[in-house]
């Protein structure tokens, strides 16, 4: 695929993964596939602080995988774009058939 052999795509690329790659940013995503959240009900979804999640969603939003809408006092969020959901499915796909060499990975420790 030429876009890949493009160093500054490559670089944007990892940019993105970098937004998946935090375990609290993707348990927020995960949250999120299911439909708008606010604030309080991603907190009592993930387990996770409030302010946690709030600086979270800020690095999401500014990233573009989130979006915030505003509904009377209080902020909604919702996954950005479908394809930030068909990511999510795919990578569950991916693990399902990959999850041992994934487990057993020495690299990338979490």
């Amino acid at each position: 695929m030429l876009i890949a052999a493009n160093p500054k795509t490559s670089e944007l690329q990892a940019k993105l993964f970098r937004g998946f790659a935090d375990p609290s940013r993707l348990a927020i995503l995960e949250t999120l596939r299911d439909g708008p959240l606010t604030v309080g009900e991603i907190v009592q979804a993930t387990g996770l602080s409030q302010s946690n999640v709030s600086n979270h969603l800020g690095c999401l939003r500014d990233c573009g995988l989130v979006t915030a809408t505003q509904q009377g006092r209080f902020v909604s969020y919702a996954l950005s774009d479908r394809r930030v959901e068909q990511l999510l499915r795919l990578a569950d796909e991916l693990l399902a058939d990959v999850a041992k060499g994934v487990y057993e990975c020495t690299r990338y420790n979490i």
